[in-house]
């Protein structure tokens, strides 16, 4: 596979792939007011359910930005522990009108005990794990992967500055994959746990390695960011907001390196302090300009 890999390489300023805020079926205009009661239009972002099967068996309805199905369908599934990593996926099938993804798969699955034990997430548009994840953090094995400051700031400025559906629309969330200093795969959505699934389908399809990425996201740092993350192999997950302390538990029991608040010079790490290599100069770094400041920036 490492050829697959070695042609899916970006050039050094680009991305994979990243959001396409002129994309029209993200983004609805809508007319109204502003505070002083003059006629306002505003871009909002649209929402629409998404039903997901693996094979013959309905798991899920998720509210969606609807791009990227496909990849939103496969990663779910794998962080839900009812993909495997090494199952055969025959086919992936959307129907657009139906609003309807069908995962096949070569082994037969069947998750009803499984779909019975649901859990509604701490994350926005109700995310929600099924059954015991808890085994991913137990059984963790993560490499004791290194970050650099440099990479951490060149990372943060590049995501902050990039064209996106946030800075068009607002009312969503976006997560990176990225290695070193460079983002490779910039996703959106209105649940940041759709955004992470949508990488981890993205990585599955392409078999893209997780041992040495840095993934970063605009949500705060919760338990199902944490679990998600390990669940994926990256080692490093890097947040703009705060922590919960039961995401900061389950990270130093993974061995995650755990990165929140890191807007301009400023970050904390909680968990993995001890695989951060401090060279970069923090008088040559940038304080965050308000002109592209994101959701938590005044925290």
């Amino acid at each position: 596979m490492s050829d697959v890999v070695n042609r899916l390489k970006p050039p050094p300023d680009d991305y994979l792939l990243k959001p396409d805020p002129a994309d029209p079926r993200l983004t609805v205009r809508v007319t109204g007011i502003d505070h002083t009661g003059a006629r306002a239009e505003a871009s909002v972002t649209v929402e629409r359910p998404l039903t997901i099967y693996l094979n013959a068996q309905e798991i899920v309805t998720a509210m969606t930005i609807g791009d990227y199905p496909e990849y939103l369908a496969v990663g779910f599934l794998l962080n839900q522990n009812m993909l495997r990593t090494d199952d055969v996926i025959t086919d992936v099938e959307y129907d657009d009108d139906l609003e309807v993804v069908v995962v096949r798969t070569e082994r037969a699955t069947n998750y009803e005990t499984k779909l019975k034990k649901k859990v509604q997430t701490s994350g926005c548009a109700q995310g929600t794990v099924f059954g015991d994840l808890m085994d991913v953090i137990e059984n963790a094995n993560l490499p004791a992967a290194a970050l650099r400051t440099s990479w951490l700031y060149a990372l943060t400025h590049k995501i902050n500055t990039t064209p996106s559906l946030y800075l068009e629309a607002g009312a969503i969330h976006g997560s990176i994959l990225a290695q070193g200093d460079r983002p490779l795969i910039y996703m959106e959505d209105v649940g940041r746990h759709n955004a992470v699934d949508k990488i981890a389908g993205y990585m599955h399809r392409h078999d893209i390695l997780a041992h040495d990425k840095i993934f970063y996201t605009t949500g705060r740092l919760t338990s199902e960011m944490v679990i998600k993350t390990v669940r994926m192999g990256i080692p490093i997950l890097v947040s703009r907001s705060g922590f919960t302390a039961w995401g900061v538990e389950l990270a130093r029991k993974a061995g995650l390196t755990l990165i929140g608040r890191a807007r301009g010079k400023r970050f904390l790490a909680l968990s993995g302090e001890d695989r951060i290599i401090f060279d970069q100069d923090l008088d040559h770094v940038e304080d965050e300009g308000r002109k592209h400041r994101r959701k938590g920036a005044e925290d």
